[in-house]
C-alpha cells in the first residue's frame, strides 16, 4: 500500500503545533476560552431574564421607578442617574486598563502603574456603588401592601407621585411581640415586625383623600393601573394581607418577587466577577511597582487581565441594556 502525500502548498501558514497557536501563548488563550464560557454562562442568565419579564410583561416594576435613590440627595425623584454614573466609571476603567496595557507593550513602568491605579479605583467605585445600591433595593423607600394573592398594592397621590407609607400612616400603639426562642416557642422564629398593621394603613388612607391605590398591573399606555377612592378602600380591606417593606427573595416592595430575585443574582454575580478583577489588578499592580515584569521585559500579564476586565465592563454593559434600560 503506498501513501500519497498532497501538496496544498500552504506549508509554514498553518499552526504545526507548539505552545503558540496562531501566535497566541498558552496563558492568553486559557483566558480566551474562560472568557467564551463566562460569556455563555451570562447569556443563559440574561435569556431566563428575558423570557420571564416577557411571560410577566404586565406586571413587571418599571426600572426608572425602582431605581430612583442617588446618595447624598435622599428624597429626590432621580431615575437611573446612579447606574449611568457606576456605567460611565467602569467604562472610564476600561479606558485606562487600555493605556496600561498600550503602555506595557512600550516597558514603561511608570505609565503602566498610573493606569493600573486609576483602573482599581474605578473597580472599587463600582463595587461599593453597586453595594450601595442593594442596600437601598433591600430597605426600601415606600412600603407597599401584598394581597392574599401575592399581588403588590402601592400607593399614590392624585398627581399619580408615589407616596411613602410613612407619610399618611400612623402606627397604633398596640404591638404585637415577636415569636423568639426565648419566649417558650423554640419551634417558631420570626424576622422584623413590619413598621405598620394593615388597619394601620386602613385608617391612614381613610383620613387621607388625596392618598389612592396603584396596582402592579401595568395597564395600555406603560404605567401602573390606579384605583378610585372606593376601590381603594375596598382593596386593602378584602385583599390586603400583610406590609412589604423594602425587597427580598421572597417579597419585593416594587412588584413580582422574581423581579427581586434576578436582580440580586444577575447583579450579584457580575459584582463577583468585578470584586474578582480587582483584587487580580491589585495583585499584578504590586507586581508592576516591584519590577517583575519589567525584568522578563513582557508585560503579558497585564494584558491578560486586561482581557478579563474588557470582558466585565461589556457584560455589564449587556446587564444595564436588559435590567434598567429596555
Amino acid at each position: 500500500m503506498s501513501t500519497t502525500v498532497v501538496n496544498t502548498g500552504t506549508e509554514g501558514k498553518a499552526w504545526g503545533g507548539g505552545n503558540k497557536p496562531m501566535n497566541a501563548s498558552y496563558g492568553k488563550m486559557m483566558m480566551w476560552f474562560f472568557i467564551v464560557s463566562d460569556a455563555l454562562t451570562f447569556s443563559g442568565f440574561l435569556a431566563a431574564y428575558g423570557f420571564s419579564r416577557f411571560k410577566f410583561i404586565e406586571s413587571w416594576p418599571i426600572a426608572d421607578e425602582v431605581f430612583t435613590h442617588v446618595p447624598f440627595l435622599h428624597g429626590q425623584n432621580l431615575p437611573m442617574i446612579y447606574v449611568a454614573f457606576m456605567t460611565f466609571i467602569l467604562i472610564m476603567s476600561s479606558v485606562t486598563m487600555v493605556l496600561a496595557v498600550d503602555a506595557g507593550h512600550h516597558l514603561n513602568k511608570s505609565k503602566v502603574t498610573l493606569y493600573m491605579l486609576l483602573t482599581i479605583i474605578g473597580g472599587l467605585i463600582f463595587v461599593g456603588s453597586q453595594a450601595w445600591e442593594w442596600k437601598t433595593f433591600i430597605t426600601g423607600d415606600y412600603g407597599a401592601i401584598q394581597t392574599k394573592g401575592g399581588n403588590i398594592l402601592q400607593f399614590v397621590d392624585t398627581d399619580g407621585h408615589r407616596v411613602a407609607l410613612r407619610d399618611f400612616v400612623v402606627a397604633a400603639p398596640t404591638e404585637r411581640v415577636r415569636l423568639n426562642r426565648s419566649e417558650g416557642a423554640w419551634y417558631q422564629k420570626e424576622g422584623s415586625l413590619p413598621s405598620y398593621s394593615i388597619t394601620d394603613v386602613i385608617n391612614g388612607l381613610e383620613t387621607h383623600d388625596n392618598i389612592l391605590v396603584r396596582t402592579q398591573d401595568i395597564n395600555e399606555h406603560g404605567h401602573k393601573t390606579v384605583l378610585t377612592r372606593e376601590a381603594s378602600l375596598k382593596q386593602l380591606k378584602t385583599n390586603g394581607k400583610h406590609i412589604v417593606e423594602g425587597a427580598n427573595l421572597q417579597e419585593n416592595e416594587y412588584g413580582i418577587p422574581l423581579f427581586a430575585d434576578f436582580f440580586f443574582f444577575i447583579t450579584g454575580f457580575h459584582g463577583f466577577h468585578v470584586f474578582s478583577g480587582v483584587i487580580i489588578n491589585i495583585i499584578i499592580f504590586f507586581n508592576v511597582i516591584l519590577g517583575t515584569y519589567e525584568k522578563r521585559k513582557s508585560y503579558e500579564m497585564v494584558e491578560k487581565v486586561g482581557l478579563y476586565w474588557h470582558f466585565v465592563d461589556l457584560v455589564w454593559v449587556f446587564v444595564f441594556t436588559f435590567f434598567y434600560l429596555v
